[in-house]
């Protein structure tokens, strides 16, 4: 008998200006090359309606996208805070607790990493170039395409990242203006770019797979082994 892929919940990126949701297909592609059956949710599912999905949910990848509210985390909007979108952060904190709750694997790529850290309890800088000091400003908006690595971290030995990396340093892209903080209570910090900037976020006391990142791996697995790994391993958690 063949063996059922399991399904990953994604959940949607959103256009503000035209009220449009919508999913970067290059999420999909890694979620399938891993073996997984990608769907992506509705924007607008009540918490009851979440609870009955993950009935049938295997995993859940929370993707990039806009900033996420300020009120989130206690502090008022910074002056170069981006655009927000109110009805992705209901959903994706409700889906993070709901999730938790019944121990889906969990994978956070870029805004993903920051909804973690925020719905656990941490923070995030609301804009890296002002808020975060550095004698030689990183790139982490880089200035060409997402399938060339711009920067390095380094992981953190005896972390499932480390194991997902197999070796100190990994050579990342990086398309944002927002970075962890404060990591949240019960969470690490296993990834880290220059001047120790905040680059992956994990729950050493997870029982499936629970990872953040705040680079782009579905733009690299192809070229990568490290970066495939990380969605081949959040799928065969999911199985």
């Amino acid at each position: 008998m063949t063996q059922k892929k399991p399904i990953i919940a994604l959940t949607p990126n959103f256009n503000v200006d035209k009220e449009e949701p919508y999913m970067r297909p290059a999420y999909l592609k890694a979620i399938r090359n891993a073996g997984g059956i990608p769907i992506i949710l509705p924007l607008d599912l009540e918490e009851t309606e979440l609870s009955q999905l993950l009935e049938t949910i295997d995993g859940v990848l929370f993707t990039g996208g806009p900033d996420i509210h300020p009120f989130y985390f206690g502090e008022d909007t910074q002056a170069h805070c981006g655009n927000v979108c109110l009805r992705r952060d209901r959903l994706e904190l409700s889906l993070l607790r709901l999730a938790m709750e019944r121990n889906k694997p969990i994978l956070g790529i870029c805004r993903g990493i920051q909804l973690i850290n925020i719905g656990l309890g941490g923070d995030i800088y609301q804009d890296i170039p002002s808020q975060f000091p550095e004698d030689f400003p990183v790139a982490h908006t880089q200035p060409f395409y997402y399938d060339i690595p711009s920067h390095k971290v380094d992981v953190t030995s005896g972390t499932l990242l480390a194991r997902i990396a197999g070796s100190a340093v990994l050579n990342v892209n990086s398309m944002h203006h927002q970075a962890v903080r404060r990591v949240a209570p019960g969470l690490v910090a296993s990834g880290h770019a220059a001047h120790q900037l905040v680059e992956a976020i994990e729950k050493p006391d997870y029982p499936t797979f629970f990872l953040g990142v705040q680079w782009h791996p579905e733009y690299l697995w192809e070229q990568d082994p490290a970066a495939a790994r990380i969605f081949s391993l959040f799928v065969q958690a999911s199985r």
